[in-house]
C-alpha cells in the first residue's frame, strides 16, 4: 500500500535534503528589501512531498486530511517534540502518515521543520515502518 512513499527510502541515503538561503545581496531599503531566509529543498524532497499528497488524495478512506486528530486520538500532539517522540515501532499506517503529514504541513507554517525531521531520521524511521506495515501484511495474503 505504501511502495510508492517507501520507495523513497534509498533515495534519501546520504543525501543533503536541503538548505537555508539566506539574502546577503540586499542591504534592507525599500529599493533592496531583505528576502526572508527560506529551505532549498532537493529535488527527491519535493518529489516526496508531492507524493504524500497524492497518496493522502488516492486513500480517502484513510481520512489523513485530518492527520491532527488522528494524532490526538493516539497521545500525539501536533508539536516536534511529541512527534519525534511517539514510538513508530507500534503504530499503524494512519498514524505514520499522519505523522508525515504532519511533518510536511508544519513546515508551511514553520520554514524548516521539515528539514528537521528530515535530519534528525524521522522521516526515514516512518518510512521503514510503513515498509514494515507493508511486508506484514504480504505475510497475511500469504497464509
Amino acid at each position: 500500500m505504501y511502495e510508492k512513499l517507501t520507495e523513497y527510502l534509498p533515495k534519501f541515503e546520504g543525501l543533503e535534503y536541503g538548505r537555508w538561503i539566506y539574502d546577503h545581496e540586499n542591504d534592507g531599503t525599500l529599493e533592496h528589501p531583505i528576502r526572508m531566509p527560506f529551505v532549498n529543498y532537493h529535488s527527491a524532497v519535493t518529489d516526496f512531498m508531492e507524493a504524500v499528497y497524492k497518496f493522502v488524495n488516492e486513500h480517502p478512506e484513510l481520512n489523513l486530511t485530518e492527520y491532527q486528530e488522528i494524532l490526538n486520538v493516539r497521545g500525539i500532539s501536533w508539536g516536534i517534540e511529541s512527534m519525534k517522540n511517539a514510538d513508530a515501532s507500534s503504530l499503524d499506517g494512519q498514524t505514520v502518515m499522519a505523522l508525515i503529514l504532519g511533518a510536511i504541513r508544519a513546515d508551511r507554517f514553520s520554514e524548516g521543520t521539515l528539514l528537521v525531521f528530515f535530519k534528525d531520521g524521522f522521516i526515514s524511521q516512518w518510512l521503514f515502518r510503513l515498509k514494515e506495515i507493508d511486508e506484514e501484511s504480504e505475510g497475511d495474503h500469504s497464509k
